[in-house]
């Protein structure tokens, strides 16, 4: 064990902070609270900090970091220098013992003199380890023998590690560089088909601290594919593949399942083998888009922790600079290319399941991938120092992860019998349209078909506004139909409906059924991470967040969505979130008193921008301030608000920059942001999230334009987005210490939906109103509250 080191704090008595073994837990105010902290104080010294280490074996250094930040988070530039120096210590290369324990002395001794500057308060003993002649030397103030530790302080006997060490950056560019000259050995993988050479590998993976893995199943879906197979990596070309499931592959026309091979270990008996490495806390798992893997795994009651996910170092480092593909991300940092899974189970028909594969081809592969994976993630791991967003990986992205896939683990149920009647009213609405749509035009078309319709519309029909692509056909998109319908053409408008309706058909009623588990009997979505540039989640296979709201038929499809006998849904969600972050980071004081009095908001806008009273205020004068309000949020234009609230652009235009006069705040945010991010290519959430829009500077003024509007808007949504990460990570701890049963199922935008039992609703809707509402704190302290609605229904649409 290593003795502690104290370190004088000075004028941040109440900071502690404690190097642990990893739990899962996420830095700084993520739940999770240390099982202890080292607090000394002396009468005569200002309170100090213990930095505690877990066990040095060989190889194996059990690390990780909390921190409890009281009056840290109210210092930004202490928060920073602490964050640096703390993920650099965190995320040293494993390479070996006695580097590493040089290493960890350097950064330890930096640690200390990035939160106490004072070059006269040095540590009281020495960060090595007990009962060694080098712990002895460094009490000493003498360089031990090997030139490995030296005294808190000492000028000497540094070299190049210290270089490093002391610039996150640099310690990350040296990473990169290195991981791009280590050559990719695939000879060097193995295939493991005996438990007593699969127990060597576990033993080497606990050893090391770490393990990148890799599942192969017969599916893309985790929750219906079989585990095939099983890689791990422990260093950079030490990788193994586990084949657990692989058959003969099947011949053409073949009418039963292929026989499995030899020589394979039985899944269980792997899987008993694997389960205390995957489930030990002090062992970090390492993969790529590892939800699906925690899925798989959690299918045989495993649950992999704790964890690292290469697929989300890259979405928080570059999130809107390029793909996140694993084959992307090795080409850029390894310069390497990997086997595509393409070229292993092939293509079209000629198509096989990964247990079909031949073991040779598979283990090459997965092994691969494994590889790959460890080596990504020492490049990325480094760069969230370097780039200063440790914290938004660790408090908002990987503790997410789990939360994420549990929710994908329960589903929801729906009624099939209400979409298979609303699949026959939308077939109907439809026919009626078509045949609406083929009386105005005056000829038989398919008026799915853009060619035929944009040759009705301004060949035929010769309407204006026309526009080509590129290949030379009509535009027919929906901006463009929008804004004929606003002029008045029918057509356009029945076009506009008749899309509609056949896309909630084809999209919703018609394919969700098929979407239902055969063992669960419910729908299990899947919830994307690092599919935007802001952190909002996406939802996928099927997508439940594009169900219109706002639409009739919208609702109804909603109310498909229903609780299990015994149970009630419960919607809530953040009430005007993104505008009530206008007014925050706007410093807007009308809007902030706005929201403190609880007063309608939209309301109020008017009565600022048109002199209109409160009281007896006209429905069409809210309804305008409204459509204001919110189309500032996304940079909206004078045509744009001209064609939401029909009325000429000229009026438009003028109702924009009466808003702009009267919060002028809200333009010089605007302006102050789009600046912003031109010199840095990238904007802030409150968060510390970086979304990035490399094209604001582009010379082609629409796309500048394009993402001016999107820089704009991300660091309110960014901030929306962060701030419900926040609440969903908390509310499962806080729903069980209440002792409440409520599950937590679905996320979308703004909105989180639970299935609780009809008994627990009356204790359960405070609970959630009180996690979402207070989820900024302690990290930020909103001078406007956020407000939360939340209801209990049998079905989605009644909840919400």
């Amino acid at each position: 064990p290593f003795q502690g080191k104290h370190c004088a704090l000075g004028a941040q008595p109440r900071i502690r902070i404690d190097l642990r073994r990893i739990d899962g837990a996420g830095i700084g105010d993520a739940p999770g609270e240390p099982a202890e902290f080292h607090r000394l104080e002396k009468p005569d010294q200002p309170p100090v900090v213990r930095l505690v280490h877990g066990e040095l074996r060989e190889r194996r250094f059990e690390r990780h970091v909390e921190i409890e930040r009281d009056e840290l988070l109210r210092d930004a530039r202490l928060l920073g220098e602490v964050d640096q120096r703390l993920t650099a210590l965190l995320l040293l290369d494993l390479a070996g013992a006695r580097q590493q324990r040089f290493e960890i002395a350097v950064l330890g001794d930096q640690l200390c003199g990035g939160l106490d500057p004072d070059p006269r308060l040095r540590a009281e003993s020495a960060f090595v380890p007990a009962n060694d002649e080098r712990s002895a030397a460094a009490a000493e103030g003498r360089q031990p023998q090997g030139g490995l530790f030296a005294r808190t302080g000492a000028p000497s006997g540094r070299g190049k590690a210290e270089e490093f060490a002391a610039s996150p950056q640099a310690l990350a560019a040296a990473r990169a560089e290195a991981a791009r000259n280590t050559k990719v050995d695939r000879s060097q993988y193995q295939t493991v088909r005996s438990l007593d050479r699969l127990q060597s590998w576990i033993e080497r993976a606990t050893a090391t601290g770490l393990a990148a893995i890799k599942v192969e199943t017969t599916s893309f879906d985790p929750m219906q594919g079989e585990l095939v197979g099983f890689a791990l990596a422990v260093q950079p070309n030490e990788a193994c593949y586990v084949p657990l499931a692989h058959r003969q592959a099947a011949g053409d026309g073949a009418l039963f399942r292929p026989d499995p091979l030899p020589d394979q270990i039985p899944v269980d008996a792997a899987l008993d083998a694997l389960r205390p490495l995957l489930e030990d806390p002090s062992v970090l798992k390492i993969g790529y888009d590892l939800k699906f893997a925690w899925l798989v795994l959690a299918l045989h009651d495993i649950e992999v922790t704790p964890a690292d996910d290469v697929l989300l170092l890259s979405y928080v480092l570059d999130a809107g600079k390029g793909s996140h593909e694993m084959d992307r991300l090795a080409e850029r940092w390894l310069e390497y290319r990997t086997i595509r899974y393409d070229d292993v189970t092939g293509t079209g028909k000629g198509r096989v399941t990964f247990d079909c594969v031949g073991i040779d081809k598979a283990a090459e592969c997965a092994a691969e991938h494994a590889d790959i994976t460890l080596r990504l993630w020492q490049v990325l791991k480094l760069r969230l120092a370097a780039e200063g967003v440790t914290r938004v990986y660790e408090t908002l992205e990987r503790p997410l992860l789990p939360v994420l896939a549990r929710m994908e683990r329960r589903g929801i149920s729906i009624d099939r019998e209400v979409l298979s009647r609303l699949s026959g009213e939308f077939a109907q609405k439809a026919a009626g349209l078509e045949a609406e749509i083929r009386a105005i035009a005056g000829e038989e078309f398919n008026p799915g078909s853009p060619k035929q319709l944009g040759d009705v519309l301004f060949g035929k029909m010769g309407l204006p506004g026309g526009k080509k692509t590129k290949t030379g056909a009509w535009s027919t998109s929906a901006s463009v139909l929008e804004e004929l319908a606003e002029e008045g053409h029918e057509l356009p408008q029945k076009i506009l409906g008749w899309r509609e309706v056949s896309k909630l058909k084809s999209t919703y009623t018609d394919a969700l059924p098929g979407f239902v588990h055969p063992r669960t009997h419910r729908v299990h979505t899947s919830f994307a991470l690092a599919s935007t540039s802001t952190g909002r989640l996406a939802s996928f296979d099927p997508n439940l967040q594009n169900i219109p709201i706002r639409t009739e038929e919208g609702r109804r499809i909603r109310r498909a969505f229903i609780a299990d006998e015994g149970f009630k849904l419960v919607s809530a969600d953040y009430s005007q979130i993104e505008l009530r972050l206008l007014a925050e980071i706007a410093e807007i004081p009308a809007l902030k008193q706005a929201f403190r009095d609880g007063l309608d908001i939209h309301a109020m806008t008017a009565s600022e921008m048109f002199g209109v009273p409160i009281k007896g205020m006209p429905a069409e004068v809210r309804r305008r301030a409204k459509a204001i309000n919110f189309g500032i949020i996304y940079g909206i234009s004078a045509f744009g608000l001209a064609n939401q609230l029909g009325i000429s652009r000229e009026e438009a235009g003028a109702y924009i920059r009466k808003y702009f006069e009267r919060f002028p705040g809200i333009r010089d945010y605007m302006e102050e942001t789009k600046a912003f991010c031109r010199k840095h290519g990238y904007v802030l959430t409150l968060f510390g999230r970086k979304c990035h829009y490399p094209e604001i500077a582009a010379s082609n003024a629409s796309l500048r334009a394009f993402n001016e509007r999107a820089a704009v808007n991300a660091r309110l949504q960014g901030s929306a987005a962060d701030i419900i990460r926040r609440a969903m990570i908390r509310m499962e701890p806080a729903l069980a210490k209440a002792k409440l049963s409520a599950q937590m199922l679905l996320q979308v935008h703004d909105e989180l939906v639970f299935e609780v039992p009809e008994q627990e609703v009356e204790r359960t809707l405070p609970v959630v109103i009180k996690v979402m509402a207070e989820a900024p704190h302690p990290a930020l302290c909103l001078s406007v509250p956020l407000r939360v609605d939340a209801r209990a229904a049998d079905n989605w649409d009644e909840a919400h």
